[in-house]
Formats: C-alpha cells, structure tokens, sequence
C-alpha cells in the first residue's frame, strides 16, 4: 500500500457545516478521519496530501445517536472529526467539486 492511500484512510472527507463555515474564517478546515488516527497522523496526512503547513490539530469525538430505522432501534456510526488549522498563507478550498 502506498503511503499516498494510507492518508486517504486516515482522512475520509471535509465536513461542511455551518459551524465548520465558521472555523474556517479562522484558517481551519474540518474534516472526518478514521477512529484509530491521531494528532500526528492527521497532520502528516493533511500536509501531504494538500501541500500546505499545518498548525495545530484538535479532534473530537461524537458518539453515534440512538435513532429508529424501520421501527427498530439502532446506532449510528462514532464520528471522528479533526480541526485543523493552517499556518499564515495557507489555504484549502474543499468547496471545489461540490
């Protein structure tokens, strides 16, 4: 496996939210990554992948909702979700091919 497809298992897609709108005002961009990764990861990922200095990273967790699916109870998924913010200058657009 090359290490070009290994940062794209860690890093799954951005995530356009309105409160991801809001942190990318302050050069942060907001994408869902794998639940094994870690802040490390993230950032060698992010800056191989799309050529730009990264920052800092800050990652949360949410826990999958208990919702209905055809009147049985199930879960969804965990969600791992990374904040990372970009050095002065740098820029990532992830509103192109939308």
């Amino acid at each position: 496996m090359s290490a070009k497809s290994e940062h794209y298992d860690i890093i799954r897609k951005p995530l356009i939210t309105e409160k991801a709108t809001m942190a990318s005002e302050a050069n942060a961009v907001v994408f869902e990554v794998a639940m094994s990764s870690n802040k490390p990861m993230i950032k060698e990922a992010v800056e191989a992948l799309f050529g730009v200095k990264v920052k800092a990273v800050n990652t949360s967790i949410t826990k999958g909702k208990v919702k209905r699916f055809r009147g049985q109870l199930g879960t969804r998924r965990d969600v791992k979700k990374a904040y990372v913010t970009l050095e002065e200058g740098n820029t990532i657009d992830v509103s192109t091919g939308l």
